[in-house]
């Protein structure tokens, strides 16, 4: 199914507009953290590992907003914790998609069957489904028996009320090529429009700190898996960082890209990192040291290969040199 050619417009038109004004630096996507409150307890999740006081709390439906104006990206994704628990999500949600914004909601689906009344299909939103591999991967790194189940029959019922719907996938060590085939075949037969995939970000707090890929890691297996590519597998990404992910190319890391905006302010310098927080996305652009992070430059980045970083980068590239672009399309990207 693949993204809708009103997205790729809008999209494609704000970053050659950025580009011909000049622009340094411009988001492409808002991270938008509402709550850090979940109702599963992911190992390798850093994002959940907070006090009890901040886990609390919750941004406002007027903060939410705001954010979103003052950043000005065209693509806001809502994640967590589980956006879902959020009392006035569905506002949350109705105020972005009227200001057209491109809205993925993420959501391990637990959820869906209580909370769907109160949102309406939309091209301006999509529910982001989490799998972390087949059913019993899938469930013991969500420490929830019968996640994967619970997940694909959300998947199933938000289609058949109409809704766009993407997967996010993370990957860790033990997962492979064969497994990971199998998992997009599920995916691509529930009729899903396109799926995000990534190496697992070895957060400092996560609980389980042994099953990070590394950088060697991420690109064997995925190579793997992209030479077992097919025609009905759509992804979520440049075809630049999917050969990225493989190893056939460098690229360097976009933190400004995709900002976040959590509880705690506009958190530095990206959604995985937290040294810090602006007071605004302006402070954040401005007064952050960003030539300090990326390969080589900070230890904690060394194997780093994820989306929100890179994602940035590739697609802006593939403005750039669009016929560098071509050739991964025409052979494939990791072959």
């Amino acid at each position: 199914m693949g993204i809708p050619a009103l997205q790729k417009r809008r999209i494609g038109a704000y970053i050659i507009g950025r580009m011909l004004r000049r622009t340094d630096r411009f988001p492409l996507v808002l991270m938008l953290e509402p709550l850090f409150l979940c109702n599963l307890h992911c190992k390798g999740c850093g994002k959940i590992n907070q006090p009890r006081e901040i886990m609390e709390q919750m941004l406002s439906v007027d903060e939410c907003v705001g954010a979103a104006e003052e950043c000005g990206a065209p693509v806001v994704t809502i994640a967590g914790g589980e956006p879902l628990l959020h009392p006035q999500i569905h506002t949350i949600v109705g105020q972005l998609v009227r200001r057209k914004r491109f809205v993925y909601l993420c959501t391990n689906g637990l959820l869906i069957e209580r909370r769907l009344e109160g949102f309406s299909p939309s091209p301006y939103l999509t529910f982001n489904i989490h799998f972390d591999g087949l059913a019993e991967r899938h469930d013991a790194a969500v420490c929830h028996e019968g996640a994967f189940a619970k997940a694909t029959a959300a998947i199933r019922k938000l289609v058949a009320a109409g809704f766009r719907v993407t997967t996010n996938t993370t990957f860790f060590k033990g997962q492979t090529a064969e497994d990971a085939a199998r998992l997009f075949d599920h995916l691509s037969s529930l009729g899903v429009e396109a799926m995000t995939v990534a190496a697992g970000f070895n957060y400092e707090n996560a609980d389980d700190q042994d099953s990070f890929l590394g950088r060697e890691g991420t690109k064997q297996l995925f190579r793997e898996i992209l030479r077992q590519a097919k025609p009905e597998w759509t992804f979520n990404h440049s075809g630049l960082y999917l050969d990225f992910l493989a190893g056939n190319r460098e690229l360097t890391c976009t933190p400004w890209g995709n900002p976040t905006r959590t509880l705690k302010g506009w958190q530095r310098p990206c959604y995985l990192l937290a040294d810090g927080y602006a007071r605004s996305f302006k402070e954040l652009m401005e007064e952050t040291d960003w030539d300090r992070y990326g390969v080589g430059r900070e230890p904690r980045c060394a194997d780093c290969m994820v989306h929100c970083g890179f994602e940035p980068s590739a697609v802006l590239e593939t403005v750039r040199h669009p016929f560098s672009a071509l050739r991964v399309a025409l052979r494939g990207p990791g072959r």
